[in-house]
């Protein structure tokens, strides 16, 4: 066998062996249909929150704690506890709070309803819901991954700048940084998965 041969079939070689941990690579991407498949496995998920809501004209920001709820069925039922007791529901029909007198459904245009419907698409791994509204950019793995959301409509632009959110099997942390300055941090640190409903949970969810 020739020198040329030799080195030829060498080289040959190593370019088989790049293109194999190439296409290697990329067979192990992590995507965002991955993502959202990954998010949206579990039928609930349960947990405590902390959010934090920096403002510019406060030293310290305002922090509010409470549990969730994410029915991949029903919505999310967010119940704030600290500093006031408050339950709050999100679902297709948009956003109820709990009164005396019962659910009552929410105005939807305001700060507030875009903040929840977001948590409700992000928790719920739903990309192509967020994807009509945002520009998504996603890096990590499935243990680590950040989602980076970048505002398409000139009223959410109006609101947040970007909008980045992070976790593993499930969201841990989404921090939303808003045009005026201000910013508000959204901390989940002890989700877990599970399976059924409580009665108290279906009655929430009722109608």
């Amino acid at each position: 066998m020739s020198r040329w041969t030799r080195t030829a079939r060498r080289a040959l070689w190593a370019s088989a062996a790049t293109l194999a941990l190439f296409g290697a690579s990329l067979a192990q991407a992590f995507d965002l249909t991955q993502l959202s498949a990954q998010l949206a496995k579990p039928a609930l998920v349960r947990g405590p929150f902390i959010q934090e809501k920096h403002l510019r004209s406060l030293p310290q920001p305002l922090t509010s704690r409470g549990q969730f709820v994410l029915s991949r069925e029903h919505g999310l039922l967010w119940q704030l506890r600290s500093p006031l007791q408050q339950d709050y529901r999100i679902d297709d029909r948009g956003i109820a709070r709990r009164t005396a007198q019962g659910w009552q459904q929410q105005p939807g245009q305001d700060v507030a309803a875009q903040q929840s419907r977001l948590f409700l698409a992000v928790l719920k791994g739903d990309h192509a819901g967020l994807a009509e509204d945002f520009e998504l950019q996603l890096s990590g793995d499935a243990e680590a991954w950040q989602l980076d959301l970048t505002p398409r409509s000139r009223l959410l632009q109006q609101i947040f700048n970007v909008i980045h959110i992070q976790g593993g099997a499930l969201v841990e942390r989404i921090e939303l940084a808003e045009t005026q300055g201000d910013s508000t941090l959204l901390r989940l640190p002890q989700s877990q998965p599970g399976t059924a409903l409580s009665e108290a949970e279906r009655h929430a969810f009722g109608p």
